[in-house]
């Protein structure tokens, strides 16, 4: 019965879906790990398969890993309605996409629990979580501040006019919106310097202000009565890649160059009779998904506070090698080697199919 719970749709809010993921993930892993020892032991030992059993499951557990693309998906804040969880419903049907849990997630809870804050990691991080004398600002960074501002990063630092966007709320007296409302008048040629991706300072009325813009996001979802809507859906790698699945499913991060048919091109187009306060845009475009199996796994981890050793793909992970603890460090996005390359882990593992991931974190760890 728990396995047939699992692969039905569920609508379950807050703590009560969270537990509910995380018991029928485990109890979907014991019976298909009951099943195959007790139908196909036999027939994979003779075929030349483990004869140990936990390897044999463990095999299982990375095959089952790699043939499976599962995603996490929100409704975001602005377009958190019934109309549009229909709509997605349905989109994610026609498109052979399994749902396998939803449920709502609200503003007190993403607030409480930081779950917006570990979703948008570093941009976040440095907005809220980090003074500025924690930051690596890069060499070519440095040189760019001085050459815009007039004066040294370390000078900057020193003087006390380096705030974090938060910090720098608190000092101008102003919410995020009017902090957002402010970085929006920048000239991003003579006010505005990029240290790197996600990674921004900006001069606002004399003080040097770190990712000034994310406090206008974060307070879309953890201001009353903002909420999210949240699907785990599921599907075969050989039937969707993950590429089409974001490009064609989901649709381009810009809803007015999003693919014909696409969720988000769809919600944009239909945003009047979805009872939606504006024209979708960039940053309100509908729907999050994740940008690759791992990123869905970290994901998960956070939403749902899922365990990485109870969740599918993570298991499968674990399965090939890779221990606890790395996984659980991949999810906060380190700069990792890859073919003698070093770079965000997310990057390189963006748009590739589980069993593909799962071949490059071999490599990688």
């Amino acid at each position: 019965m728990g396995a047939k719970r699992f692969y039905s749709s569920a609508s379950l809010a807050g703590g009560k879906s969270r537990v509910f993921a995380t018991a029928c993930v485990a109890t979907s892993a014991t019976m298909v790990a009951w099943i195959y020892t007790q139908e196909k032991g036999v027939e994979c030992a003779n075929a030349g398969a483990p004869k140990d059993l936990s390897q044999r499951v463990a095999q299982l557990e990375m095959d089952l890993a790699g043939k499976t693309n599962a995603a996490f998906v929100f409704i975001k804040p602005h377009a958190c309605n019934d109309k549009v969880k229909a709509l997605v419903r349905e989109h994610f049907k026609s498109h052979g996409i399994r749902v396998m849990l939803e449920g709502t997630l609200d503003a007190e809870t993403i607030d409480k629990e930081l779950l917006i804050d570990t979703h948008y990691g570093a941009i976040a991080s440095k907005a809220v979580k980090l003074s500025p004398k924690e930051l690596n600002v890069p060499d070519k960074g440095k040189e760019g501040f001085k050459k815009m501002f007039g004066l040294s990063w370390e000078d900057a630092l020193a003087s006390g006019k380096v705030l974090n966007a938060k910090e720098a709320c608190a000092k101008l007296g102003v919410d995020g919106n009017g902090m957002e409302a402010k970085w929006a008048k920048l000239d991003k040629s003579k006010d505005m310097i990029k240290f790197g991706g996600g990674f921004y300072c900006g001069n606002v009325e004399g003080l040097f202000v770190i990712n000034g813009f994310y406090m206008s996001m974060r307070n879309a979802y953890t201001s009353p009565p903002a909420k999210i809507h949240y699907f785990t859906v599921q599907w075969p790698t050989d039937t969707l890649s993950w590429k089409a699945f974001r490009d064609e499913v989901l649709g381009a991060t810009d809803p007015t160059v999003a693919a014909t048919g696409s969720a988000r091109r769809r919600i944009y187009e239909n945003y009047q009779s979805l009872d939606l306060p504006g024209q979708p845009n960039t940053g309100d475009n509908g729907v999050h998904a994740s940008a690759s199996p791992f990123e869905a796994l970290a994901e998960r981890a956070n939403w749902l506070k899922q365990p990485i050793e109870n969740d599918f793909y993570g298991r499968g992970l674990m399965a090939a090698g890779i221990p606890p603890s790395a996984i659980a460090t991949w999810c906060n996005d380190p700069q990792v080697t890859y073919e003698g390359k070093k770079g965000s882990l997310f990057d390189y593992l963006e748009d590739l199919d589980a069993d593909t991931v799962i071949s490059r974190a071999q490599k990688i760890s």
